[in-house]
């Protein structure tokens, strides 16, 4: 019977794994996300959680550090992002890289993929070395490249975009195994190709290598290392104690050369083998107070009777004291345990079914252009005839007092392409509309719908690179212009989903001839309205 319940008890999950699911949990609290196939984007998501989560993972209730450091170093404003660096320090001055043993999401799948059971690859020379790789990492693709593209007016997030196997599981793997979001397959390219390989070497390599991506590649666990040393929760070395026996280093399944190193993710197994208890947990008296009165003497055959008695009630005082302490701390764990669990019930609760975002109300009533009775009926899909709205124009100076309607435009081919400079995929395909604006200009009309997102740099980047374009630049409406994440009313109205950019092609009649959720390029631009054009002779 004791060889059962062994069995059972080594097949549930420790403390430490409890934490992390309770995390992974709570950082993506918005279950309804994995349903409806949509990214959540209330309040709480400018807010960073602490761990590597995914902005785009349909469950995500906050935002990526990580990501939001290099969105803000590659802002066309050009300023110190201060929010961003200010809660990475508050993060690591607080937990270190206890964030990476306890609260984060990915070091949780590391992990469970680290349980199938297959030979295993123990650290040696060859990791030590490649622990170092993610502070080039860090600084190549966190810092340098996206500060260099932020003076070319381009936001390039290029760990977010080249690297982070955290976005193509929970964000594009999240989004896209929903049906609701077949249409953006036609996306992929040999990016999401490189990607994808490279999330299954690291699930692969996770199963044999303990950690892989958190020791080798992520540079968040690089940026707590750095705290390790000085934050208030993880783990401690009392010196006057430690022995250097070495079982801490070799009980350690990362790269470490002593405890509480920048390697340490604070998992705390090494506790349990240190001889001496010289490891223990920093910040501990903070939560559960030790005991306060010191052990009683030790009496010897040769101690007085006075002695004997006064050790007795010492010890008395010392059991009666220590009883108290451990209810009291028992009684600490239910508190602290039930608020936690009311927090994750209120965020279960508050995400999936109180905080819930406003669809747009379809078509708008007040600017639709007037429909022949003969016309397809008015839609987004292709055949359609193209909902209309009246949108501000705008030009290097900013808003210029006119409106224009896409749908308004009869007599030419009119190519409506959404884009933001936030966006590094429209960034790469504006001049190519520029091009057909020029070209075409007598046949057809190119409207670059400006999202509600970043549209105080849309002038300055209209300024610098299209003073003099044919296109006309209008600003979409946000369905809140107090938010500036909300969702652009005609790009919802034409179909967008949650990324940039797409383009929606019209023929002469208003009616929907194309519609691209995908980067455009100039030649299949050009085929698509010789195409038309050619119809029209």
């Amino acid at each position: 019977m004791k060889k059962v319940f062994s069995k059972i008890k080594s097949l549930l999950p420790s403390k430490r794994k409890l934490i992390q699911l309770y995390a992974a949990l709570l950082f993506n609290a918005n279950i309804k996300g994995f349903f409806n196939g949509k990214i959540y984007k209330g309040p709480s998501k400018n807010i960073c959680a602490p761990g590597l989560n995914c902005y785009s993972c349909p469950g995500a209730v906050g935002a990526c550090p990580l990501g939001a450091l290099q969105n803000a170093l590659g802002a066309s404003q050009k300023t110190v992002p201060f929010y961003v660096i200010g809660i990475l320090l508050l993060y690591g001055l607080l937990f270190g890289r206890f964030i990476c043993g306890f609260l984060c999401p990915f070091g949780l799948i590391q992990e469970l993929l680290y349980k199938i059971k297959t030979p295993k690859l123990k650290k040696n020379k060859i990791t030590k070395i490649l622990s170092y790789l993610k502070y080039v990492i860090l600084v190549l693709f966190v810092v340098v490249v996206p500060i260099l593209y932020a003076f070319k007016d381009r936001a390039i997030p290029a760990f977010c975009k080249y690297i982070c196997p955290a976005g193509t599981l929970e964000g594009a793997m999240g989004l896209l195994s929903n049906k609701v979001n077949e249409s953006e397959l036609a996306r992929l390219g040999p990016l999401f190709t490189w990607k994808f390989l490279l999330l299954v070497s690291i699930v692969v390599g996770s199963i044999f290598i303990f950690r892989m991506f958190c020791r080798f590649i992520c540079p968040l666990g690089a940026i707590y290392g750095l705290f390790n040393r000085f934050s208030v929760f993880g783990i401690k070395l009392e010196k006057s104690k430690c022995t250097d026996c070495g079982l801490c280093v070799n009980k350690c399944k990362v790269d470490i050369r002593h405890v509480n190193d920048h390697e340490c993710i604070n998992c705390g197994e090494c506790i349990e083998v240190c001889p001496t208890q010289a490891i223990s947990w920093k910040g501990s008296k903070l939560i559960l107070p030790p005991n306060e009165i010191d052990a009683p003497v030790s009496i010897n055959e040769n101690s007085s009777e006075d002695e004997i008695l006064l050790a007795s009630k010492q010890r008395e005082e010392f059991l009666a004291r220590n009883e108290k302490i451990k209810k009291r701390n028992k009684i600490l764990k239910i508190v602290v345990a039930c608020l936690m669990t009311g927090v994750l019930a209120f965020a279960l609760i508050y995400y999936n079914f109180i905080d819930v975002i406003k669809e747009p109300q379809l078509p708008p009533t007040n600017n639709q252009p007037p429909v022949e009775d003969n016309a397809p009926p008015l839609g987004n899909e292709v055949g359609n005839t193209c909902y209309g709205y009246d949108m501000e124009v705008f030009d290097e100076n900013g808003k210029n007092g006119e409106s224009f309607n896409p749908a308004s435009n009869n007599g030419k081919i009119t190519v409506i392409n959404f884009w933001g400079t936030w966006c590094g995929g429209c960034i790469e395909e504006l001049p190519y509309f520029d091009t057909i604006a020029t070209e075409y200009k007598d046949t057809v009309t190119v409207v670059a719908v400006h999202t509600h997102r970043d549209f105080n740099t849309a002038a300055d980047y209209v300024d610098t690179h299209y003073k003099d374009s044919d296109m006309i630049f209008v600003k979409d409406t946000s369905l809140d212009e107090s938010d500036e994440y909300a969702d652009e009313t005609y790009f919802k109205m034409l179909g967008g989903g949650d990324s940039y950019p797409i383009t929606i092609i019209l023929d002469k009649d208003g009616v929907i001839i194309a519609s691209i959720k995908a980067s455009m390029n100039y030649n299949s631009l050009k085929e698509i309205i010789d195409t038309e054009l050619a119809k029209n002779d």
